[in-house]
């Protein structure tokens, strides 16, 4: 079946993106710095045994308009080396109940803008890191930067304090787009940007693209593609953008009469689709796309491939995720705790216990079940029920009924040949993954009537 703009409308719903199970909606604040403790404790008799570590930096030089992440400008540089401090304050409070036999896979940097604090402060955090961890053979060390403020010094400091991915914030080429977001363009070449990188050995290399930001066209956003794809990155994404002008202020600074509607967006999707696909590079979930020989690619077509809330990552290196900084969010295995977003909230919390907590939720048995199908649902488009009891430990009818799978809801997908059931298995198609969050919703029998609260699933 050849997906058209139509046909995916007719999908377009709302509902949870499922980069967590239960949602972060579900998240309650009666979850506090008290009941964090007793998790940490339990994550160490529970898989994945690897470690993810997740730092998040709240601070922009610059406020784009589009941005809906978890962020402040810069004030004082006394502010940011208060928070450096209660960042390597926190990881001392949790490491005290982390198995020290554990070790780190993976490490990610967000934020905020990560390279735009002094890069003392990033390896002060890297070396309290490696005084109470270790690390597996091949860590993946990534970090989210934006180009206007990378210098070749820069990338050369980031490859010396032990970084070997970056997440390049291109979101446009167009400087005119850039400017109606309040985003400055890169300061070096994007191209010697990336060479560097390169030569210094960085085996992952992402560029990060927006399509629905005011001044795009369907032609304009065609160029943004055809660009990345000469840059020749391991990875790229395409983010639909989100207007949400009551939930973020500075969007409303945009003029909505020069973003593209609904129908346009849908072209923009398909449109840079079909432009990397045709480049070899493979779809991996919804919005993700990496060469064949990427790590992603390879999980993919191994059913390895897994999602947090820090994006996708194999099964091999997956960890569970402690979290460092406001607002983020630890992903135990049966434990879901957000840290204060407020910046000032949580550097007193942090000062006074150690920990700053705000909300969380701790997962039923029942919800383990239930997020083991979802996540397998949306990064390999597979649902082995006898699998999948496996790791739960129970069998495959348990899954079914905890689930509430029913094939008849399942037969319009079917019919539509988005999806089918093999040997009593559901295996999802390449035209389905367009509409994955469709699919996994027939699997989540926790899921409200009302689902306004959710973005639409294409």
């Amino acid at each position: 079946m050849k997906i058209t703009p139509e046909f995916l409308n007719k999908y377009n719903k709302t509902g949870p993106r499922y980069t967590s199970y239960p949602p972060a909606t579900s998240f309650t604040q009666d979850f506090k710095s008290e009941n964090f403790v007793p998790a940490l404790i339990n994550s160490n008799s529970h898989q994945p045994e690897n470690i993810s570590i997740y730092i998040h930096i709240p601070f922009c030089p610059q406020l784009c308009y589009f941005c809906g992440c978890n962020t402040q400008k810069f004030e004082s540089a006394a502010k940011v080396r208060r928070y450096i401090d209660c960042v390597l304050k926190e990881i001392d409070t949790v490491a005290q109940h982390i198995d020290k036999s554990r070790k780190v896979s993976q490490v990610h940097w967000g934020g905020g803008t990560p390279n735009s604090i002094n890069f003392d402060y990033i390896q002060e955090i890297m070396e309290k890191i490696g005084s109470h961890f270790s690390y597996t053979q091949n860590p993946e060390i990534a970090i989210e930067c934006s180009p206007a403020y990378l210098s070749v010094e820069d990338i050369d400091r980031l490859a010396t304090i032990g970084f070997n991915r970056v997440s390049l914030g291109i979101q446009d080429f167009n400087d005119e787009v850039l400017n109606a977001i309040n985003r400055r363009p890169s300061k070096l070449p994007i191209d010697q940007v990336i060479e560097r990188f390169r030569l210094n050995h960085f085996k992952g290399i992402n560029l990060d693209l927006v399509y629905g930001l005011p001044l795009q066209t369907l032609e304009s956003f065609r160029q943004n593609i055809e660009k990345a794809i000469a840059l020749s990155p391991d990875r790229i994404v395409t983010f639909s953008y989100a207007h949400v002008p009551w939930v973020n202020e500075n969007q409303k600074k945009m003029d909505e009469s020069t973003m593209a509607g609904p129908d346009l967006k849908l072209q923009m999707l398909l449109a840079g689709f079909e432009l990397l696909t045709n480049s070899g590079y493979e779809s991996i979930g919804m919005d993700h796309f990496a060469k064949p020989t990427d790590d992603l690619a390879i999980a993919k077509h191994n059913k390895k491939l897994h999602r947090n809330f820090q994006g996708y990552c194999t099964r091999e290196t997956t960890g569970q995720v402690y979290a460092f900084g406001s607002s983020g969010i630890s992903q135990l295995w049966g434990t879901y705790a957000q840290n204060k977003k407020n910046l000032f909230h949580y550097m007193e919390a942090i000062e006074e216990t150690g920990l700053a907590i705000d909300r969380g939720y701790s997962l039923s048995k029942e919800e383990i079940v239930i997020r083991e199908v979802i996540d397998e649902v949306m990064c390999n488009g597979i649902v082995d029920f006898t699998e999948i009891g496996k790791r739960v430990k129970c069998n495959a009818d348990d899954v079914k009924i905890i689930t509430g799978f029913d094939g008849n809801k399942l037969q319009p997908f079917i019919e539509d040949g988005l999806a089918e059931v093999i040997n009593d298995n559901v295996h999802v198609n390449a035209d389905g993954m367009f509409v994955v969050r469709n699919i996994a919703m027939l699997f989540d029998p926790n899921l409200v009537k009302s689902t306004s609260k959710f973005s639409k699933t294409v």
